[in-house]
């Protein structure tokens, strides 16, 4: 008889680009997964000598691919081609997954058979990998529907897991998105029917140091916008979905303001807000009250410091708002 070679039931995807500092501990959290068969998929973006010297000792736990560089959409389609699981989890390479989030993962799919998509709640973790907060979407979306998805987006890909034969299915991920390509991959697998369940745990370490692609808040920004504008063209929209786009519109616009006021681009930050009134259901004392009770629920949410009153007193937000009450 032949030998027969098990197929993994999972496939981790890893793209890698320029991370010599992170890559190894992120390689070791899916090699660690607790009860699990799995593959490790990196796929080498066009990183310079001391990556790929950093991941020469996994050379015989993982397949390696190097490609030149292409971006980080592109090396995730690469991957979910060459992948051989059922399920396919990515995994960004300065971020880390704990120990049974594959298992877990499984084991919601194996459980409900209609589900294509597996979401779980992320850890903020300094450069070291020290802790900062739990971040626990479903408790402010609790089910994660066509309708909920479009209008939260509580996105993290390094959390969530899927179904390969969806992936295949809706085309992979759009190459020409460089931030916000998983959130046009998840809009458009929700509205070919594809269902989502939470795993209420905390699976994966999503680090926050000084080279984050996400700190290109302006890209982000413009990217999120775009998607929007994309998703809400479309002609095959059902009608209960078509009646959220302006309140879909509005939440977007406050969403990027307030990570572009995370980042420090206030200027951006406030073309974001003035844009957001032509889709507020508000009057203008209202919507500026929504803005900055939207800001301080995000930071409660996603645990960071945020206070009102000094945004609402500096001068950037009174030359605002003394220009919006002329007009």
């Amino acid at each position: 008889m032949g030998l027969v070679i098990e197929k993994p039931r999972v496939s981790v995807v890893i793209p890698v680009y320029n991370c010599p500092d992170y890559v190894g501990q992120a390689v070791e959290s899916v090699l660690n997964q607790t009860n699990c068969n799995c593959e490790v998929i990196i796929v080498d973006d066009g990183s310079e000598a001391e990556t790929r010297l950093k991941l020469q000792p996994y050379r015989k736990q993982i397949h390696y691919l190097y490609q030149e560089n292409q971006g980080v959409a592109a090396a995730r389609n690469r991957g979910i081609e060459m992948a051989q699981g059922e399920f396919v989890a990515f995994l960004d390479h300065d971020d880390f997954f704990l120990p049974n989030k594959l298992a877990l993962q499984v084991s919601c799919f194996e459980a409900q058979a209609q589900v294509g998509m597996v979401h779980t709640g992320w850890r903020r973790v300094n450069q070291k990998g020290e802790p900062i907060q739990d971040v626990k979407p479903w408790h402010w979306v609790p089910i994660l529907d066509l309708e909920n998805w479009v209008r939260w987006m509580p996105i993290l890909l390094s959390a969530m897991m899927f179904r390969r034969e969806w992936l295949q299915e809706v085309g992979g991920l759009d190459t020409k998105y460089k931030q916000a390509s998983d959130l046009d991959l998840v809009q458009r697998l929700a509205l070919m029917g594809c269902e989502t369940a939470w795993v209420q745990e905390i699976t994966v370490c999503y680090r926050e140091h000084d080279r984050n692609d996400s700190l290109n808040t302006p890209l982000q920004a413009e990217e999120s916008w775009r998607v929007r504008d994309q998703f809400f063209a479309r002609s095959d929209l059902p009608i209960e979905v078509r009646r959220l786009e302006r309140e879909c519109r509005y939440r977007t616009l406050v969403w990027v303001a307030w990570r572009l006021y995370c980042t420090g681009y206030l200027a951006s930050m406030i073309e974001y807000l003035e844009k957001s009134l032509d889709y507020s259901p508000y009057s203008l004392t209202k919507t500026v009250s929504d803005w900055l009770k939207s800001f301080t629920r995000y930071a409660d949410e996603f645990g960071y410091e945020f206070d009102p009153i000094t945004l609402s007193q500096s001068k950037p937000w009174q030359e605002m708002l003394s220009s919006l009450m002329k007009s």
